[in-house]
């Protein structure tokens, strides 16, 4: 499994992050928003938990998804972001990588912070996340996050005691960052990396 790094240590005010791929796994749109990370002075970890399979479309993504499983999946990122886990980790993630970050964060008791850029995933009765920073970018409407979810994710997310911020795009498409998909939306993508800089500026 590929775990491509920066070389040198987050410097003072900076955080380590690892970024999570979506269904369509690790294509240069992840890449590319690694390096804005990095060049904000933050280090960045992009687990490759496709083992270098791609896909052009959400349900081609799924199919590959499923046919690694769940458990496995789950395991691949465990195991990339262990030799981390010590510094105090931001998580984050494109859509179904959004899904993997919010659980290990939520299991991560020195998670500094949690964003999530297209996806989200449920969350367990009795979750604690006192005062974590969690920040969502999400299409309105869109398909895989519909409103009714949305609201409850949100409400047992601050149940759970998270401080949590919800940015909606209007009219994007669900992977609305990755200039080389037709759900790309640039004014949206534009805003949601400015205002996700500010919120890791922040931590």
């Amino acid at each position: 499994m590929s775990v491509p790094a920066s070389t040198e240590s987050a410097t003072s005010g900076s955080s380590t992050i690892v970024l999570f791929h979506s269904v369509c796994g690790l294509r240069p749109a992840v890449h590319a928003g690694a390096d804005r990370l990095r060049a904000a002075g933050h280090e960045v970890i992009v687990p490759d938990l496709f083992d270098g399979r791609t896909a052009d479309s959400v349900p081609d993504g799924i199919l590959i998804k499923d046919e690694i499983g769940k458990d496995e999946l789950l395991k691949r990122a465990i195991t990339a972001v262990a030799p981390y886990s010590d510094r105090g980790l931001v998580y984050a993630g494109f859509s179904f990588g959004g899904a993997v970050a919010q659980n290990l964060a939520l299991g991560d008791e020195k998670t500094r912070g949690l964003l999530l850029l297209h996806g989200t995933s449920d969350i367990a009765e009795g979750t604690v996340a006192d005062d974590l920073p969690v920040q969502l970018h999400v299409a309105d409407p869109d398909p895989y996050e519909p409103h009714d979810w949305l609201n409850a994710w949100y409400l047992q997310m601050r149940r759970a005691g998270a401080d949590v911020e919800v940015f909606r795009y209007a009219g994007a498409g669900h992977l609305f960052t990755d200039p080389e998909l037709p759900d790309h939306d640039a004014e949206a993508a534009r805003s949601t990396w400015k205002v996700a800089l500010g919120f890791l500026a922040g931590l």
